[in-house]
């Protein structure tokens, strides 16, 4: 038998302790760099190929992938994810976009057979059980929200915000209404709520937030008239404030003959509290990593549900669960009447949907808002603890899940917002959100979660304490070189954004493509 490759050892069996910076804080390169194409981790015998059953697709050039061993590779992948900083390893205190604990609970129950080998296209007399989590789900969310429809089909937050928007659009060409074509966006709304009002086609109106972080009515009713198809507004805000006069806002845009589309991204701060449809929402999406744990980030899978009014309900998308005329459940897969018809492919996120039932029926109705509760208190302790010593943006009003700041209280250190957040790395800690939202300058926005321990809460209080100390102490240095104890020291990061490198190439080949 003769082998097609060198066999072992490949490059990578070479590098040491040494040359990868230190056995705690590896200097890891690339895949490609640290295996070479002329070794291989297996050794195969040649393979005769029959053309014929290729169509002409036979690869015509060497594969040049880098050839590793089984261990190398496991080796190489794992320094990788000691290098990344997740909810699992540290306090995350993300702001707006809750970065909480995901109960194992909820892995476990969501890789169950009959769940996780579902398949979109399977008979539906093969899946009832999946129907049935799917039907309860859509009973939670529409009781906890106190509305008439749901649809689970959204991908993500901004989906589920785009067919809530689309619902409107919908139903205002239904009334006749096409000449509805200005949207209003208070400024402290999340930043896709422009973003999907002008994909549909709106104009779009923004209305100014009041120096307390808070919309006022008045300036809705000023801005409100006959073209106007509805208002987003996030609530709560994202200065992780509770609107004080949703409800007047509400009335006065039902009574100008808009729609109230909620962005319901912050709803982890009232679950089990606050019931949106009784603040008049006509449609709301609701996160479901930021309100019931399922797994944040990555590119997904995510889910992003959207409730909607009696008003929007005959709006909503397909498919959907409904109990069919034998007592089972069916799934309306075409759209009938003023439907949306589909937005997705098949049915959403399944996976999405096991955890976030899990984490209700684990928690019960109290228990939400128990959790909702104890992430309000949670952001308070924060902002009781450093308002001394950092500037809270809106003191008039209890912050809900999220206590922001602005940068006042470095002014004349030479340390800007980024320069703090750098040094927080340094200390451990992944950085809060920095310069948003934008009505306030500088802005440092904090999410403890309700997840976090008053342990845990004290010893980031403690060093955001002593850094701001050092700032103010003239140690300018420690925050403008920062992050020293890193792997990666401080980027560039206006070229990351502007030059992006996405691609690997072999160092001979980079002077070519730098050329192009």
């Amino acid at each position: 038998m003769s082998m097609n490759t060198q066999g072992r050892p490949t490059g990578i069996g070479t590098l040491s302790a040494a040359s990868t910076g230190s056995a705690l804080i590896p200097d890891e390169p690339l895949l490609f760099e640290i295996g070479d194409t002329h070794h291989s981790g297996v050794d195969l015998p040649e393979v005769e190929i029959d053309d014929s059953r290729l169509g002409g697709f036979a690869r015509k050039t060497k594969l040049d992938l880098a050839g590793l061993t089984e261990p190398e590779a496991m080796r190489h992948y794992v320094r990788l994810s000691r290098m990344n900083y997740s909810i699992d390893s540290g306090m995350y205190p993300l702001g707006s976009c809750t970065m909480k604990h995901n109960p194992r609970l909820n892995e476990k129950m969501a890789r169950l057979p009959g769940f996780s080998d579902v398949h979109p296209l399977q008979p539906v007399s093969t899946v009832q059980g999946a129907l049935e989590l799917m039907s309860q789900l859509s009973h939670w969310l529409m009781t906890l929200t106190n509305t008439a429809a749901v649809s689970l089909t959204p991908k993500a937050g901004a989906h589920g915000e785009l067919c809530g928007m689309m619902a409107i659009h919908a139903a205002q060409q239904a009334r006749g209404q096409g000449h509805r074509t200005v949207v209003l966006v208070p400024e402290s709304a999340h930043g896709t709520n422009p973003a999907t009002a002008a994909f549909l086609g709106y104009t779009v109106k923004p209305v100014p937030a009041r120096e307390d972080g808070t919309v006022d009515v008045e300036a809705v009713k000023a801005a409100l008239g006959p073209d106007v198809a509805a208002i987003m507004l996030t609530n709560p805000n994202t200065c992780g404030l509770f609107e004080p006069q949703v409800i007047e806002i509400a009335k006065a845009v039902h009574d100008a003959g808009a729609f109230f589309y909620c962005d319901g991204a912050n709803f982890n701060a009232i679950m089990g509290v606050v019931r949106p449809g009784d603040l008049g929402i006509d449609a709301m999406h609701i996160n479901l990593h930021k309100t019931f744990s399922t797994p944040h980030g990555g590119g997904g899978p995510g889910a992003g549900p959207v409730v909607l009014s009696e008003a929007l309900a005959p709006f909503a998308p397909v498919p959907f669960v409904r109990k069919a005329a034998d007592g089972g459940l069916e799934l309306v897969e075409h759209s009938e009447g003023e439907a949306l018809g589909r937005i997705t492919a098949f049915h959403g996120q399944m996976g999405m949907y096991v955890r976030a039932l899990t984490y209700m029926l684990s928690h019960g109705g109290d228990g939400l808002a128990r959790a909702a509760k104890d992430a309000v208190l949670n952001a308070n302790y924060v902002k009781a603890r450093l308002q001394d010593a950092f500037s809270v943006s809106f003191p008039d009003y209890p912050a809900m899940h999220e206590v922001l700041f602005d940068d006042s209280s470095l002014a004349g250190t030479g340390v800007s917002t980024l320069d703090f957040a750098k040094a927080m790395i340094d200390e451990g800690y992944h950085p809060m959100t920095m310069y948003f939202p934008l009505v306030v300058h500088g802005a440092m926005l904090i999410e403890p979660t309700e997840s976090e321990s008053k342990q845990t809460l004290d010893a980031f209080c403690d060093t955001m304490l002593a850094l701001a100390a050092d700032a103010k102490g003239n140690d300018k240095e420690r925050f403008t070189g920062a992050p020293t104890r890193a792997p990666r020291r401080r980027l560039d990061e206006t070229r990351a954004a502007r030059s992006p490198k996405l691609r690997w190439e072999p160092e001979e080949a980079a002077p070519a493509a730098a050329a192009e």
